[in-house]
C-alpha cells in the first residue's frame, strides 16, 4: 500500500542526510509506527510520502503509484494528515473544519454535510451538540479529535499522523489512542504514526520501525522488538517499557500483600 524504496533526503545538498536509504513497506491496512530519537528523519519520510518534501532519491509509492507522478495536491487531499498542532481553522466551525477536503474535491453539498456527521459520530463529538461550535470552545482533546475526524472526512485509505497525541493529558490521551485504533481497524486504514513514545507504539502498531540517525535499524512487530532486538539502540528503547512494566507489577504486588496483611 506504502512504499518506499532506497529514499535518501538530503536537505544541504547531499552534505547531510536527514533519511538514508530508507525502504519499507506498510501493507494495506496495517499501523506502522516509525519512533526514534528527535531528528532521525520520521517527519522527513512522512513529509516525502505527501510531497510536502520531495526525495533527494529514491522511489516511493501509495497504492502502487508513484507519487512524484501525481498531483501534489490532489494527492494530499486523497491521504489523511493528523498532526499534533492539529491546525484546525480558528475562524470556521467544527463542521467547516471537517468539511474542508470533501469540499475541495467537489462532493455534492449533500453528501459533504452526511460525510460530517458521520466522522463527526464516529470520534465520539455528536454533530448536533459540536456541529456549530468554534475551534476556541473545544477542549484539547475535542480539538484533536475534530484533527481525526478531518483528516477522515475525505474516506482516504491512507493516514498519516506525526505525533497526534502527544500534547494531551494521560486520559485523553489513552481514551483517544483507544478510539482510533479502533477506528483503523473498522476503517482498515494504512497508518503510518511517528510518535517519540515506545509504550504508544507497543500498545497501537502492528508493526514498528524504529529510526536513528536517518536510518531504520529494526522493523518488526511489537513482540519481536521487545524480544529479539537487532542493535543496541533498539535494546535500549525497549528497556523502558519493560521497567514501567515491571515496575507496576511490583506497585501492584504491594498493594496485594498490604491488603491481604490487614
Amino acid at each position: 500500500m506504502i512504499e518506499l524504496q532506497n529514499v535518501w533526503k538530503s536537505y544541504d545538498f547531499g552534505k547531510t542526510f536527514a533519511v538514508s536509504n530508507m525502504s519499507l513497506r506498510v501493507n494495506r491496512g496495517e499501523l506502522l509506527g516509525l519512533i526514534g530519537e528527535s531528528g532521525c528523519g520520521k517527519t522527513s519520510t512522512l513529509k516525502m510520502i505527501n510531497r510536502i518534501e520531495e526525495p533527494s532519491s529514491g522511489d516511493i509509492s501509495v497504492n502502487g503509484e508513484d507519487v512524484r507522478l501525481q498531483n501534489p495536491e490532489q494527492l494530499r487531499r486523497n491521504i489523511g494528515y493528523v498532526f499534533q498542532g492539529i491546525g484546525l481553522f480558528p475562524h470556521y466551525t467544527v463542521a467547516e473544519n471537517v468539511c474542508t477536503v470533501p469540499q475541495l474535491l467537489d462532493w455534492p453539498s449533500s453528501a459533504v454535510l452526511d460525510r460530517c456527521r458521520v466522522v463527526l459520530d464516529m470520534v465520539g463529538l455528536p454533530a448536533a451538540q459540536f456541529a456549530d461550535r468554534f475551534p476556541s470552545q473545544l477542549s484539547g482533546g475535542q480539538q484533536q479529535r475534530v484533527g481525526v475526524a478531518r483528516a477522515l472526512a475525505a474516506q482516504p485509505e491512507v493516514v498519516l499522523m506525526d505525533e497526534p497525541f502527544g500534547a494531551l493529558d494521560p486520559i485523553t490521551r489513552a481514551d483517544l489512542q483507544e478510539e482510533f485504533k479502533s477506528i483503523q481497524r473498522k476503517l482498515e486504514l494504512t497508518v503510518i504514526m511517528v510518535t517519540h513514545d515506545m509504550t504508544e507504539a507497543l500498545l497501537m502498531a502492528d508493526r514498528i520501525a524504529v529510526m536513528r540517525q536517518g536510518e531504520v535499524l529494526q522493523i518488526g512487530s511489537p513482540a519481536e522488538l521487545l524480544n529479539r532486538p537487532a542493535d543496541p539502540y533498539v535494546q535500549k528503547l525497549m528497556e523502558m517499557p519493560k521497567r514501567r512494566a515491571d515496575r507496576l507489577e511490583q506497585i501492584l504486588g504491594g498493594d496485594v500483600r498490604l491488603g491481604a496483611e490487614g
